[in-house]
C-alpha cells in the first residue's frame, strides 16, 4: 500500500489524519514541521505528502517549494485554516502544483477525495 507523509504542527490534526489514512490501509509517517518532515522523507520517501502551511521551523510553502525542486513529480496536498493569510497560502500552493488543498476543519470524505486521485496521478 502507498506510504503517506503527514506534516502538521498540531498533534490533534496529525493524529486524526494518520488514523483516517491508516484505517484506509495506507502506511503513514508523521512530522511536526517541514524541517523534520523533509528529514523523514529523505529517510523513507513517501508516495504522497500532506502538509500544513503555517508551522514553526519550516513553513509548508517552503517545504512544498523544496519538494518541488527535489522531487518535481511527487504529489502534495496542502492544508491550512484559521488564519487571515490561509487563502493566500492555498492560492500560492495551487500555483506550485499541489494536487489539492484542504481548508481546516475538513472531514474524512474531503481528505480521502483528494488522497486517492493524488496517488493515482503519481502512478500515471
Amino acid at each position: 500500500m502507498a506510504h503517506i507523509l503527514v506534516i502538521d504542527d498540531e498533534n490533534e490534526i496529525r493524529t486524526m489524519v494518520a488514523m483516517i489514512l491508516e484505517h484506509e490501509g495506507y502506511e503513514v509517517t508523521v512530522a511536526e514541521n517541514g524541517k523534520i518532515g523533509m528529514a523523514r522523507f529523505r529517510a523513507k520517501p513517501a508516495d504522497l505528502v500532506i502538509t500544513d502551511l503555517v508551522m514553526p521551523e519550516q513553513e509548508g510553502v517552503e517545504t512544498i517549494m523544496q519538494l518541488r525542486r527535489e522531487f518535481p513529480k511527487l504529489p502534495v496536498i496542502a492544508m491550512s485554516g484559521g488564519i487571515a493569510r490561509a487563502e493566500t497560502y492555498l492560492d500560492i500552493c495551487r500555483r506550485l502544483g499541489v494536487r489539492g488543498t484542504l481548508a481546516k476543519p475538513f472531514g474524512m470524505a474531503e481528505l480521502l477525495a483528494l488522497v486517492k486521485p493524488a496517488l493515482e496521478s503519481k502512478s500515471s
